[in-house]
């Protein structure tokens, strides 16, 4: 008897393909006996509209219906009930795109009827829009139980055509059996997207079946199950969820029972696990999918439990008749190569020249800035360490230096339980990386800061010309300015490692909006130039909120970048919010140091201190009017300034107008600085450091002037080597600082304070030094150090910017000023409550003779009190002795369940962008100008495919 067809239509809302899937059903050598079309679509459908008749019949379900439901409900509704009927019955599953070649369904049937074993067959499936490609020719899963396409995306050339048994075919234009599918219950309910027909096949085999492929009945496809009905493809988070979701559900249903727990157990720490792979591949989308499936699997038992039921009640056959249809590891790792080529040849962009680092001067001009750098800093190599202005050396120990890093204890001053200074981590990571001498870290930043910045500022350059020698002249330019050799100078270290750090932010700034490397990669250096200087939050925000306006479609991988810097300052603010001094989250990092701010003027020609460039005091002597040096100085930089000004009228609007706004936030931003102190050195108030703000202003005004460069005729190159020459004279002064003696920064030791102090914290790591510092004004600075001396990484901007005193503070003051005066008072409590070992009287320069003088009389009164012993000059001034100094008392309060919080919530955010940023697949190939196609540069790894 000949075997009955009912074929099975689903049609969903916006159905495009019904008509032609209709045609090639009505086309059939050997057409189907009854067709069921399952209306998806809702009110107004297409397949709503139709006029059946014969043996059709159409029925409608909900519009959320997903496909293998809709064909579960079709097949429901055509079931007769009668077994002897359903025997010889086959069922033939169809979406709206599964247009059916002519011979489909008779090759179809001609494979069942020869081989009665064979349950389950399916059809090659070929693209809708290219029916020369296969979009998917049987199925099969992983060791891992993951599910995965025999072929996929291929062309038709016959290669598998002789394929046959196979472990799973797809939905789309799969016959089955009535009774088979009858017996094992249809799809699994738990199963609802993907995997569904996969799950039924594996089900057919264990209950003694055989399922196949047809190589030559083809039906078209016009993508997988779970984009069926969609207005646009999923997204490779939601997708990736629900194949996680099968995979789980599947896992749970095969595993034999004693094997289950463990299973289950495993579900979370496998979605930990998983989720640092998403992040090291791309697909960040995908971690939160991880955990809601893990959860889901985990405690939605009773579908799992049903589905087990049934398993269990149809296998005759053991798992071990379907272990060679499983994937090997060949076909994996086939699959993977054909995927990664594929993604290579997508990306290839063969006309989008650009300069190459050695051939167009970027190595030689880095190399050029590290020799000049490497000179300017001579005499600071002959020590370890640096010291002087904003700088003091770093704990002598990984373990000290990463203690002072998130929530706890402050040992500065009298010490207090509070939040560290984002740029303390910054610290502590630097420091790491000369383990056996944290303070040489900084020494190293001195070495590689103007090459490092050359290199930044060359990548960044290099997205915004394609002239080769553009990018050479802007790094060169950028590298030897003003903002970092000023900062290197006056141990403004976190200005100096921001300067640094903006090329790079905003070279992956630029990459953001298509790529989460790139902007995992900006988060991280958007937390970093933050907490180097802080005071150019605001410019920041501005321009990542500009990003976000200018390029929308990448608005969901460029949206987190600030995270980093959020989860880093949100401590820090709070408790600054909290007292009255939110302003102070705006303060410089570091040791609090004397400056003298520039005017606005003085500010356009990128000089962040009074004194043009230094060049006033470098001419001091030759009586050359001020006024006239200020004019030569802004005639040397009125090259740049031109070349930038003109940006918007060579042509390139949208690459001048981004580098002419940053230009104006940094101007902005130094300016801002000058008018605000938000912290003191002793009696003098301190302005925010303007070098950060200028930074940003040249880094804008270097990229404009490069747009100019790239569209400007034969007078170009004359033109750069005239504003490379006349920009790097501008900084000459501050270049040779440390040779005519105008640099704060000098070498250290290491040593904070004496050798006799250090050596006596050696046995009593907590004994205070009492350090007291005559002012120019006549006042007395006091602190309290503890064992070896107050280190950079204590140092916290919470007690820099305080506003009002603590009592033991207050103490403090009194005992200092007691202390300096011949009163006859007892210090010999007070020193004992606070832990005071030493005195230490700092010395003063001549120039100032109302601090010599209070330095004097402060001497005096304390070599006259017999509770102190004289213990001699040294390096940082006049040291006494408390001759009946004893144990601090340990009253540090405990700092509390915030600093595990604080923490893990930095190293969760932090880690993850790590992980995000680290590249993994393959970039696009960039060409270069002139260069043969076989002769560009190898495909490398720090770009991925974004779906």
């Amino acid at each position: 008897m000949q075997p009955r067809v009912t074929a099975i239509l689903v049609a969903p809302g916006g159905a495009t393909h019904l008509d032609r899937t209709l045609d090639g059903l009505s086309r059939q050598t050997r057409p189907p006996e009854a067709l069921v079309v399952v209306d998806a679509g809702g009110r107004d459908s297409a397949a709503g509209r139709l006029s059946l008749s014969g043996a059709a019949q159409l029925t409608s379900v909900p519009p959320t219906t997903t496909f293998v439901e809709a064909l579960a409900h079709g097949a429901r509704l055509s079931g007769s009930g009668d077994a002897e009927h359903e025997a010889d019955e086959w069922l033939w599953f169809l979406g709206h795109d599964n247009a059916p070649r002519p011979r489909a369904l008779e090759r179809l049937l001609s494979t069942v009827e020869v081989s009665p074993s064979v349950a389950v067959v399916g059809p090659k499936l070929m693209r809708l829009d290219d029916p020369a490609v296969i979009a998917g020719f049987g199925e099969t899963v992983t060791r891992y139980g993951a599910s995965m396409a025999l072929v996929e995306n291929e062309l038709d050339q016959g290669q598998h055509d002789d394929r046959h048994d196979v472990l799973g075919v797809a939905a789309g234009g799969m016959l089955v059996r009535r009774s088979v599918w009858t017996a094992l219950g249809g799809f699994d309910p738990g199963l609802p997207h993907v995997d569904a027909a996969l799950d039924f096949s594996v089900r057919a085999r264990l209950a003694g079946h055989r399922v196949a492929l047809v190589s030559d009945a083809r039906v078209a496809s016009d993508g997988p199950p779970e984009d069926f009905g969609q207005a646009e493809p999923l997204g490779s988070g939601r997708r990736t969820r629900l194949h996680r979701s099968a995979q789980l559900h599947r896992r749970l249903v095969y595993a034999p029972a004693a094997a289950l727990p463990l299973h289950w157990l495993s579900l979370v720490p496998l979605a930990v696990v998983r989720s640092i792979w998403h992040l090291l591949t791309k697909n960040p989308g995908a971690v939160g999918g991880e955990f809601a499936t893990a959860l889901r699997a985990a405690f939605g038992g009773t579908r799992i439990a049903q589905a087990r039921r049934s398993l269990s009640r149809t296998r005759t056959t053991s798992w071990a008749a379907i272990e060679p249809l499983r994937a090997t590891f060949y076909q994996i790792r086939e699959r993977r190569v054909t995927e990664r080529d594929a993604l290579v040849a997508r990306g290839e962009d063969a006309g989008d020249p650009r300069a190459s680092f050695i051939g167009s001067g970027g190595l030689w001009v880095v190399v050029l800035t590290a020799v000049v750098g490497a000179v300017a800093v001579l005499d600071l190599l002959s020590q370890p360490a640096v010291t002087g202005g904003g700088l003091l050396p770093l704990s002598t120990s990984l373990g000290d230096l990463w203690s002072s890093v998130g929530w706890g204890w402050r040992e500065i001053g009298t010490g207090f339980v509070g939040p560290s200074d984002p740029f303390t981590a910054v610290v502590a990571v630097l420091g790491s990386l000369t383990a056996w001498s944290p303070s040489t870290s900084v020494l190293l930043v001195y070495l590689t800061a103007l090459p490092v910045s050359a290199l930044g500022a060359w990548f960044a350059t290099r997205r915004v010309t394609s002239r080769a020698w553009v990018p050479a002249v802007a790094a060169g330019v950028y590298a030897l300015s003003s903002p970092v050799l000023s900062a290197l100078q006056t141990g403004h270290l976190g200005a100096a490692l921001a300067h640094v750090a903006l090329p790079f932010l905003v070279w992956a700034l630029i990459g953001s909006a298509r790529s989460w490397a790139a902007g995992a990669t900006a988060s991280l250096l958007f937390a970093l130039v933050a907490a180097c200087s802080p005071s150019l939050l605001p410019a920041l925000v501005v321009v990542w909120l500009g990003s976000l306006a200018t390029r929308p479609r990448g608005i969901h991988r460029m949206i987190a970048v600030p995270l980093p810097a959020v989860a880093l300052f949100l401590p820090l603010a709070i408790v600054q919010i909290g007292r009255g001094t939110w302003w102070g989250v705006f303060a410089d990092p570091g040791v609090p140091a004397r400056t003298q701010p520039a005017s606005p003027l003085q500010l356009l020609v990128t000089s962040p201190e009074t004194g043009l460039n230094g060049w006033t005091r470098l001419l001091a002597g030759t009586g050359l009017p001020a006024e006239t040096l200020a004019v030569v100085v802004a005639v040397a930089v009125l090259p740049l300034a031109l070349l930038a000004v003109a940006a918007p009228f060579v042509g390139a609007l949208r690459r001048a107008v981004p580098a002419l706004a940053l230009a104006l936030l940094g101007y902005l931003t130094a300016v801002a600085a000058t008018q605000v102190s938000v912290s003191a050195v002793g009696s003098d108030s301190v302005a925010v450091w303007a070098g950060s703000g200028l930074s940003l202003y040249l880094l804008g005004l270097v990229g404009a002037a490069a747009v100019t460069l790239d569209r400007l005729p034969r007078v170009a190159p004359p033109a750069g080597v005239l504003v490379a020459v006349t920009s790097v004279a501008v900084a000459v002064p501050v270049l040779i600082a440390s040779y005519v003696g105008t640099s704060d920064v000098r070498p250290s030791s290491g040593r904070i304070l004496s050798a006799y102090v250090t050596a006596e914290a050696e046995a009593s790591p907590d004994v205070g030094t009492l350090v007291l510092t005559p002012q120019p004004d006549g006042s007395l600075a006091v602190s309290l150090e503890r064992g070896q001396g107050a280190t950079l990484d204590d140092q916290s901007t919470l007690d820099a910017t305080s506003q009002r005193l603590s009592a033991t503070d207050r103490d403090l003051t009194v005992l200092a000023g007691n202390l300096v005066s011949r009163s006859g008072f007892d210090p010999a409590d007070d020193l004992d409550r606070l832990g005071v070992g030493f005195v230490l009287l700092a010395g003063t320069p001549d120039d100032e003779p109302a601090a010599a003088a209070l330095e004097r009389r402060a001497g005096e009164a304390l070599d006259g009190t017999a509770t102190f012993l004289p213990v001699g000059d040294t390096s940082n001034g006049l040291l006494w002795r408390y001759v009946a100094a004893s144990e601090r008392p340990d009253d540090r309060p405990d700092p509390g369940p915030l600093r595990p919080i604080v923490g893990v919530t930095w190293a969760l955010v932090l880690g993850s962008a790590l992980l995000l940023a680290l590249p993994t697949t393959p970039r696009r190939r960039r060409s270069r100008a002139g260069v043969p196609e076989a002769e560009q540069p190898a495909t490398t790894f720090d770009e991925e495919r974004d779906d």
